[in-house]
């Protein structure tokens, strides 16, 4: 039985009194407490001398240990402030770590282009490095040596034109948006720095891209102030015209973004042959207009299966590149890279020096303070699979890839929108989606738990609704098997379900007018929808309630 028992003593001995048949002695100093009966007394220290006794409970109740059985799962936490109180960590585990099951598998979302598996022996390295602040250089001078290793890799992996001693010059970032900024920060300070020495105007930079690009791209132009020339796409032609983009440059445009790995469809563009364009036309005007290349998803896959593709350094206007280590880089999400081809083409204002940190140390960041994880990760990955290991499991992609392609043909449903060469993945539309549509094929596989995005083509080609599957370094043929007869499944119920709601109008309208017999009105057509789906679940619940 419970007893409130009041304790008096000071810092040292003391003992109960009054406390019936048990005795019990304590050391206030490391808050022991002994007794006899096999009963333990739980106590709070009020003061320095005295300290009230709140419960006792038997050693056989151990459902205090357990948070279920605690007060914390059944009271509602704040959502938009803090809470007043602290409470236990076993139990603020539990509770986050429930509400996060809600949440998708990663490794099922087909959405994403990030990683997401990495070795253990990787795994253990980034929870070893978690707590270093990538920016102090001075205080973790092999990690900095490490981002610098990486550089040069990468660097040589594209091919820049580097001597025997010579050092790349780049930095890692927080992902390709960031990386993209820099870059595009550099194109304009040069542009406008050459503006101002020649006397002329340079508060009107453009930028000429397609209108395919990452949404990073149109973020840059408007957190900086640089005009966006988008070149627009056409049905059955999803990435950048070199032709067309070239007659949109003019003398205010500061670089062509070329895309190595189209968000859409996963399309390599021509860089060679924008290259050779702008050659001329640069000759014939007297600009210089370079290029950049946005190699965020492409980047480490043309090395390892298109290594005869001229896209890189080896194209004389390519000035920089930037690629994302999260991606086919084969790390966790938080790493991108921005390489220069040269120093020149990295103006010495935007590097700022400090020395607050223990040394000058020089940066070219917009953050400051990150994580140094990630860079560890890219630096583990780079030595342990190596150019052999890379090779390896770009092939593996990309023919898995074409596994998930062959068996989307068989179903004789689907047009195929992306291309063999580029980015393994497979972007893929309805041939005939009247009745239902690729946002319903997307919603209804979720059932199996994949995530398999449904979205709009940019202008001018936002008629085309496309299914994509990124295929990752964790996506096996298994899988996409499985993905297929999950498909397949989908559109065998699908079948079977009534046209969707918006669908219906336009297929009466097209029935009536191939009849030649009067339109209804849109009251008249919602009723005899309504109608029909009423009549469908009646069918249904019958059906589901006979006894077979």
């Amino acid at each position: 039985m419970a007893r409130k028992l009041k304790i008096r003593g000071k810092q040292g001995k003391g003992i109960i009194e009054k406390s019936g048949r048990l005795e019990t002695h304590f050391d206030v100093s490391v808050g022991k407490l002994a007794g006899e009966q096999g009963q333990i007394c739980i106590f709070v220290f009020l003061d320095t001398s005295t300290m009230v006794l709140s419960k006792t409970a038997s050693q056989s109740d151990v459902s205090v240990h357990s948070t279920f059985a605690s007060r914390y799962v059944r009271h509602q936490l704040p959502r938009f402030r803090m809470p007043e109180n602290s409470i236990p960590k076993d139990a603020a585990y539990q509770i986050i770590n429930d509400e996060l099951m809600l949440d998708g598998n990663p490794r099922l979302n087909l959405a994403s282009f990030v990683t997401t598996w990495m070795e253990p022996e990787c795994n253990k390295l980034i929870m070893d490095a978690i707590n270093k602040n990538y920016v102090d250089m001075d205080e973790y001078p092999v990690t900095t040596e490490l981002q610098n290793r990486c550089v040069n890799m990468i660097a040589h992996l594209f091919n820049a034109p580097l001597g025997d001693s010579e050092t790349a010059v780049g930095v890692g970032t927080v992902g390709s948006s960031e990386a993209i900024m820099l870059a595009g920060l550099a194109f304009k300070r040069k542009w406008q720095n050459k503006r101002k020495a020649e006397g002329k105007p340079y508060d009107k930079p453009n930028i000429v891209t397609g209108a395919n690009v990452q949404v990073c791209w149109e973020k840059f132009a408007r957190y900086f102030e640089v005009e966006l020339k988008e070149v627009k796409l056409r049905e059955g032609y999803y990435v950048m015209d070199p032709a067309k983009a070239v007659e949109m440059v003019d003398e205010n445009t500061i670089c062509v973004a070329a895309i190595l790995g189209s968000t859409l469809n996963g399309e390599f563009e021509d860089v060679k042959l924008l290259n050779d364009l702008l050659v001329e036309k640069n000759k014939e005007t007297g600009w210089d207009t370079p290029i950049h290349v946005d190699a965020a998803s492409g980047g480490f896959i043309a090395p390892f299966l298109y290594p005869e593709l001229e896209w890189d350094f080896r194209l004389p206007l390519v000035k920089s590149i930037n690629v994302s280590g999260h991606k086919y880089g084969l790390v966790y999400a938080g790493i991108g890279w921005v390489i220069w081809r040269n120093k020149e083409d990295l103006p010495e204002e935007l590097i700022f020096h400090i020395n607050y940190l223990g040394a000058d140390q020089p940066t070219f960041t917009l953050n400051f303070s990150k994580g140094s994880s990630q860079v560890i990760a890219q630096y583990y990955q780079l030595i342990r699979l190596g150019y052999e290991g890379y090779r390896n499991i770009m092939e593996n992609c990309h023919e898995n890839a074409m596994v998930l392609k062959e068996g989307l043909e068989k179903t004789g449903r689907f047009n195929i929108v992306s291309k063999d060469e580029g980015v393994p993945l497979v972007a893929f539309s309805l041939k005939d989606n009247k009745r239902h549509d690729e946002f319903e094929i997307s919603e209804m596989l979720r059932r199996f738990g994949w995530i398999v995005p449904a979205y709009t083509m940019p202008a001018d080609a936002q008629h085309i609704t496309v299914l994509r599957v990124v295929i990752r370094e964790d996506f096996s043929r298994t899988l996409a098997e499985r993905l297929v007869i999950d498909i397949q499944k989908v559109l065998h119920e699908l079948d079977t379900l009534p046209a969707k709601v918006n669908a219906k109008p336009a297929m009466a309208e097209e029935e009536n007018s191939k009849n030649g017999t009067v339109k209804k009105t849109a009251i008249e057509t919602q009723r005899e929808i309504t109608s029909y789906w009423k009549k469908f679940v009646r069918e249904r619940k019958t059906n589901k309630n006979k006894i077979c």
